[in-house]
């Protein structure tokens, strides 16, 4: 399977933009992100919510570079919220390491199969937890959260975690030849 073929809207740093808010609108497709990359995605429900700001985040970003290490290019946070948002939560947070992509209409996560409904919780669409391995545009490996279901009244978070994903990526390299990942 491969990833879907999306443009996501993000915004970027510009020192050319006059004003207090130097930064302007950028498409990125799914082939600017993945193609010829190594990249570890991760989706979560939302930007400043309880267990994506106290856990997932954090632990992706705290085991960065052990990921590296191991040939990751880059890992990505996507959530179903908009470019600002997801902006001031990476602010609020403090990451440095892990890319936040916002997936603001959902297209991504809904070509993933991963798109639910949390009206229950008062947040509409949004993605349900996972995480994935992607080797240039191929998803490789994915961990999906139990329960996945329209107005889950629980948030499972037992798979898609940094650890989780760095144990598998150790044990798929170490069932290849040395340095296989990395060429």
């Amino acid at each position: 399977m491969r990833v879907p073929d999306v443009t996501f809207k993000t915004r970027v740093r510009d020192e050319n933009v006059e004003g207090p808010n130097p930064y302007r609108w950028q498409d990125l497709t799914s082939a600017d992100i993945f193609r010829g990359r190594k990249v570890v995605l991760f989706a979560l429900p939302g930007a400043f919510t309880p267990t994506c700001s106290s856990t997932h985040l954090p632990r992706y970003e705290e085991l960065h570079d052990e990921f590296a290490a191991l040939g990751v290019d880059e890992i990505i946070c996507l959530s179903v919220n908009d470019a600002f948002v997801m902006f001031r939560w990476g602010e609020h947070q403090g990451v440095e390491k892990v890319t936040l992509l916002p997936d603001g209409s959902g297209a991504f996560t809904r070509r993933m199969g991963m798109l639910v409904s949390k009206d229950n919780l008062g947040f509409g669409m949004r993605s349900w937890r996972y995480s994935a391995f992607v080797d240039d545009g191929r998803i490789v490996k994915m961990f999906v959260e139990p329960g996945f279901d329209d107005e889950c009244p629980a948030d499972p978070f037992e798979v898609s975690d940094a650890d989780t994903m760095l144990e598998w990526l150790r044990g798929f390299l170490d069932a290849r030849e040395p340095q296989a990942l990395a060429a």
